[in-house]
């Protein structure tokens, strides 16, 4: 069962990023449901890991050092490897080789929020887990 609830997860997780990802560039590609579902699953374990005890804030700082690394694992296979150019940040300042910069990372925090949310409540309505309460510090 915990195969299975990782990959309805994984499922809903990587299409709604994919749509997510549409509705603000217009435009995005298939394998950005397997990178977004890889974030949201990874994401969704933080509070596994460490229960309830960790606040909010510091959960969004965590999640957007996992998601900026997959993006850097994932653009280095997809874009430079793979030569499918499906991002680049290197016009933006604080860029590494193109895949990750500053901004994004930042962006990251606030938007993992969103996903902690999104999983806790996803967990609690669809897996009968624990009801999501949350500590802001």
């Amino acid at each position: 069962m915990k195969y299975l609830k990782l990959l309805i997860l994984f499922a809903i997780g990587g299409f709604f990023y994919y749509f997510l990802e549409r509705m603000y560039n217009g435009y995005s590609a298939w394998p950005m449901v397997i990178v977004g579902g890889t974030c949201f699953v990874l994401i969704g374990l933080i509070n596994e890991l460490f229960t309830w005890t960790i606040p909010l804030w510091l959960q969004g700082i965590i999640s957007s050092v996992i998601v900026t690394a997959v993006e850097l694992v994932s653009g280095l296979i997809l874009n430079v490897w793979l030569k499918l150019n499906i991002w680049d940040y290197s016009s933006l300042p604080l860029n590494f080789h193109g895949q990750i910069c500053l901004y994004y990372a930042i962006l990251w925090i606030f938007i993992s929020l969103g996903a902690i949310i999104f999983d806790d409540w996803l967990r609690y309505w669809l897996f009968e887990e624990e009801k999501p309460k949350y500590k802001l510090f």
